[in-house]
Order: C-alpha cells, then structure tokens, then sequence
C-alpha cells in the first residue's frame, strides 16, 4: 500500500508541474500576441507620409514651368533673364534695346518689344529649332523700366520715374520732390493717353486728398501718365 501512495503523489506532482508549464506558455504567448499588436501600427506608420510628399513637388514643379505673366508686355530697357535648357551659352540676362529688339547667339536680332514673355519664348525656340532639337526656352522679366510716368512744373526733382508697386499721383509727387515755392497744389492734373491717340484730362486737388477728402483723385498710375503741377 505505501509504495503505492508514493506512486500516486509523483503522478500528481508531475501532472500540476505539466499544468504550470503550459500555463506559462500559454502567458508568453499571449504576451507576444500584446506586443506584435502595439509594434505593428508603428512599423507602418511612416508609409503615408511618402505618398503626401510627392503631391508637394508635383505642384511646385508645374508652377515653376511658367514662372512669368503671359500678359506683361515687353518695352525698350526691360531686363530679360532668357533661359535656353541645357544651352549656358546662349542663356543668359540682356536689356532690350531702344530700338526694341535683343541678340542672341544662333538666333540673331529678334524683336522683343511689344511681345509678351511666351510669345518671344516661342519666337526663339522657333529659330533655335535649326540647330537644337527641341529646344525649351523661358523669358522672365528680371526688371521692369519700360513702363514709366512723368512729372512735370512746380517739383524739386521733375522727370520720368519707373512704375512700382501700383503708384498714385501723391507717390509720383512724394518720387519728384514735394513741390516748390509757390505751387498751384489745388489744380494738378494727370494728363492720361488714350488708345486713340488723344489725352484726358484727370484733375487732382492735393489739399482735398492729403485731409481726406474725395480720396478717389490719388489714382493709381499708367504707363505714360504725366503728372502736371503749374
């Protein structure tokens, strides 16, 4: 009978020595479950990232195809930055002559005043198509001196001045000066051309604008606008 208990306990001691092993098994690897979980969304994290970046530079690259205003026209004195692709030799920066044209090597003269930026871009990869395949070219205005006004009588300082950043009469006479001894400040007037040839006539009471009143007068400026002070 003693032999036989002892048996039965060893049996006993081994079975809850079975029952703790898988028990702690089955811990760790639920354990392992846990972790793989927490790990994985941040294994994977980092993939959207890459696909918002590209739309980026997509945009950045189709805007600076045509870094210009296909409006602007081109006047004498106009600094042109012409950019010919993988031609440094013929790129390069160039006022516009008085007589309206530019040169260039293997283009020659070619008439830029009066033209916008695109349409002399297609004027010079048209004579560039001789000697370059396909040649891609780019006009930028770098400086804008064509476009002036004028400023004349009873100034310090009368003269033609460069349009900038949307001048109005009172810039124009800030540019010039201020006015000099005994001048009619009340009838100023802006003679305007018109695209008939003829002038109007734009009257301009500095006395009323400077307090505030009709504000309307201090107009903004145009190319060719000259600005009289009797």
């Amino acid at each position: 009978m003693g032999k036989k208990l002892r048996v039965v306990t060893v049996t006993r001691i081994a079975s809850s020595s079975s029952k703790a092993v898988l028990f702690a098994a089955a811990m760790c690897f639920a354990m392992s479950i846990g972790l793989w979980a927490q790990a994985a969304p941040e294994r994977s994290a980092p993939a959207p990232a890459s696909h918002t970046a590209q739309p980026a530079q997509t945009s950045d690259a189709s805007a600076a195809t045509r870094p210009h205003d296909a409006s602007f026209v081109i006047g004498n004195d106009d600094v042109l930055a012409i950019n010919v692709w993988k031609e440094p030799d013929i790129s390069r920066s160039i006022p516009v002559r008085s007589d309206g044209k530019i040169s260039l090597p293997l283009v020659g003269e070619v008439q830029a005043a009066g033209r916008t930026p695109l349409k002399l871009e297609q004027d010079i990869a048209t004579r560039l198509k001789s000697y370059i395949a396909e040649p891609e070219v780019t006009v930028i205005v770098q400086q804008i001196n064509s476009q002036k006004f004028n400023v004349l009588g009873m100034v310090n300082k009368p003269g033609s001045y460069v349009i900038a950043n949307s001048a109005t009469v009172l810039d124009a006479i800030a540019l010039a000066g201020g006015f000099r001894d005994f001048a009619k400040q009340k009838s100023i007037y802006v003679l305007r051309q018109n695209t008939d040839g003829s002038q109007t006539r734009i009257p301009f009471n500095y006395k009323e604008v400077v307090k505030g009143h009709n504000p309307a007068q201090n107009i903004k400026l145009e190319p060719r606008d000259t600005i009289v002070v009797p």
